[in-house]
């Protein structure tokens, strides 16, 4: 694990045993959950799966599906395991997945694409693991710095890594975004709480690059 992963890694180990105790995240991940299309899925793959909220949420509209989660914080996957004994929880980053290629149906990745420090090599793995048709399930902040130029935000002492929100604060930021990544936004809904304000989209794999 290189620097950058170790930071957040630590940050989230921290994070771990209060991190469902935010409403916020809850309501996001069961949001999320519920917009994912589960028809003709066998199985779901949750990037930066954290404690495992949106898999809870989605083992409790399916519980026949293979689910398996994937974070690079240990602390976070042990509650994660506590909730989920169903699922398979794996410590990997999201730009090297331990999983076989054209496996999965559905990727989601909620409130985590800002701090992946290449979404592009991330990108190009959730392309490799996705079956023809496979989809991308995401939740995005709608977040950019008071300047308005959507610079990268400092990092904090509880959170010591890099973020970047600007690439997929708006639907168009998102398409722009990842159209050069392979995927084309095929639907999406916002979602607030008074205080944050949310992207929920679902990107398709384009057909080049299955």
């Amino acid at each position: 694990m290189d620097d950058r992963l170790r930071l957040i890694s630590d940050a989230f180990d921290t994070r771990a045993a209060r991190y469902d105790e935010s409403t916020m995240h809850r309501s996001v991940a069961a949001a999320t959950a519920a917009y994912v299309d589960l028809s003709e899925v066998d199985v779901v793959l949750d990037v930066a799966t954290g404690t495992g909220l949106v898999l809870r949420e989605i083992a409790a509209r399916a519980a026949d599906l293979e689910l398996i989660g994937v974070d690079i914080s240990p602390g976070m996957l042990d509650v994660a395991r506590s909730h989920l004994r169903q699922a398979a929880l794996i410590q990997a980053d999201a730009s090297n997945l331990p999983i076989p290629s054209a496996s999965v149906d559905v990727i989601t990745c909620v409130t985590a694409l800002h701090i992946i420090p290449s979404v592009a090599d991330a990108a190009a793995e959730w392309r490799r693991v996705l079956r023809p048709g496979g989809r991308l399930v995401t939740a995005t902040f709608r977040k950019i710095d008071t300047s308005g130029h959507g610079a990268p935000e400092l990092t904090t002492t509880d959170r010591p890594y890099d973020r970047d929100h600007e690439p997929y604060s708006s639907e168009t930021r998102l398409a722009e975004t990842f159209g050069r990544h392979g995927f084309t936004l095929r639907r999406h809904r916002d979602w607030s709480d008074g205080t944050d304000e949310l992207l929920i989209a679902e990107l398709v794999m384009d057909a080049a690059s299955a």
